[in-house]
């Protein structure tokens, strides 16, 4: 694919799949390779942030190093931040003391970032940017990495949120209504991937004030594997050129073996490298 101003880039979440993003992005990084247009969603976020702001491993180190450092990652956390992520160290002390965030690079930049996030209230996706606000811009890549049961409801703007990944993982018909009718894809499965679990009636005492949302998760497996369906269809087509890894995954969402994180981060950016490689060759 020849990528010009009006191909996009679509960054599918999966927790600490991500790490296979982070990847791709640094080889993206390496040869200078930025689109106009970004949407990205949950981890797919955390990740897009860092490549907007131009900040080559920043998002590396925040998966795999200060993982090994702050093990941050556990039931501890469910139990007195109410999210199985450390949300204190991950959006408070990371982006503004441990491993600083360029805000003004993220700001001043020319690249367009939607983020994906799920309205509770609706159970509909909402797309939100920011380029002015720091806490709003943080909050929305909260809100859109925040998984349901194991995380709190994100208010932004005054509306409740979750996790962009229940209604939209791969916002690749997003990408296409805002006029960018090819796009990059960077998907954290291997070609073929199903999800074989069978959706299931939400209870009502889950997330009883918001209906709307527990419809949307009765239908989230059906409606990821549409998605994926779908990618198929748009790469046959050639519409959509998809970056995924190469083999089956031996991580998780909530993975804590850093050496599996290191293998996928680094096939992610052998992977990013080798396509970086085929644009300068055209």
């Amino acid at each position: 694919m020849q990528i010009d101003r009006n191909t996009g880039l679509v960054l599918e979440g999966g927790g600490m799949r991500g790490v296979f993003t982070s990847g791709v992005l640094d080889a993206f990084m390496k040869y200078d390779l930025y689109f106009n247009y970004v949407i990205a969603v949950s981890a797919g976020s955390s990740n897009g942030i860092s490549y907007i702001s131009r900040q080559p491993r920043r998002a590396r180190i925040s998966a795999i190093n200060f993982l090994a450092r702050y093990n941050y990652i556990g039931l501890r956390n469910l139990l007195t931040q109410g999210c199985i992520f450390d949300q204190e160290l991950l959006y408070d002390k990371m982006p503004n003391e441990l491993l600083p965030f360029d805000y003004d690079a993220y700001f001043n930049s020319t690249t367009t970032f939607e983020v994906v996030t799920t309205n509770c209230l609706t159970g509909r996706a909402m797309y939100l940017t920011e380029k002015k606000d720091k806490r709003r811009t943080i909050d929305i890549i909260k809100a859109s990495s925040s998984l349901p049961y194991v995380s709190k409801i994100v208010e932004v703007d005054g509306t409740p949120m979750l996790d962009g990944g229940i209604v939209d993982s791969i916002p690749v018909m997003r990408a296409m209504e805002t006029g960018h009718p090819r796009n990059v894809v960077i998907s954290t499965r291997n070609k073929g991937w199903r999800s074989t679990e069978k959706d299931i009636k939400i209870p009502h005492f889950l997330y009883k004030n918001y209906p709307r949302l527990r419809v949307a998760l009765s239908r989230r497996v059906a409606t990821y594997n549409e998605q994926l369906e779908l990618l198929d269809k748009l790469e046959d087509s050639e519409q959509a050129f998809v970056i995924r890894p190469e083999k089956p995954l031996e991580v998780g969402r909530t993975t804590r073996d850093t050496a599996k994180l290191e293998a996928l981060y680094e096939e992610g950016f052998t992977i990013g490298e080798r396509f970086c490689k085929s644009q300068v060759s055209k």
